[in-house]
């Protein structure tokens, strides 16, 4: 009887909302962030920090790092990420925003921890 092969691959789904209490330092962060970009060049600093300072979803979507996530998980390796951030209308007593609630995966029960 032979062992299925299974993936060394996992997709980890993370959704975070979250309350901007001080949009003022969150944009100061991320200018700050911008200006340290030591591989940013000079024409993409100008649009990043155009970006940050007109919208503070943009300036936490370059404040929050993927990378940052895991890279302390001993025995991972981040291979790709994507990652976008959006203004939205929030009710943390709606239904909507149910963070039990099944989203269709087949599996999620059983890859669900904690």
């Amino acid at each position: 009887m032979s062992t299925p092969e299974t993936s060394r691959f996992v997709r980890l789904r993370v959704e975070l909302v979250l309350e901007v209490e001080d949009a003022d330092a969150v944009t100061k962060a991320a200018v700050r962030r911008v200006a340290e970009d030591p591989e940013l060049p000079d024409d993409e600093r100008t649009q990043a920090e155009s970006a940050v300072t007109e919208d503070t979803a943009e300036a936490l979507a370059y404040l929050v790092d993927p990378f940052d996530l895991v890279n302390e998980v001993p025995g991972v390796e981040l291979q790709q990420a994507s990652w976008s951030s959006e203004r939205i209308e929030y009710d943390p007593d709606s239904p909507e925003w149910d963070l039990d609630e099944d989203d269709g995966g087949e599996d999620d029960e059983e890859d669900r921890i904690g």
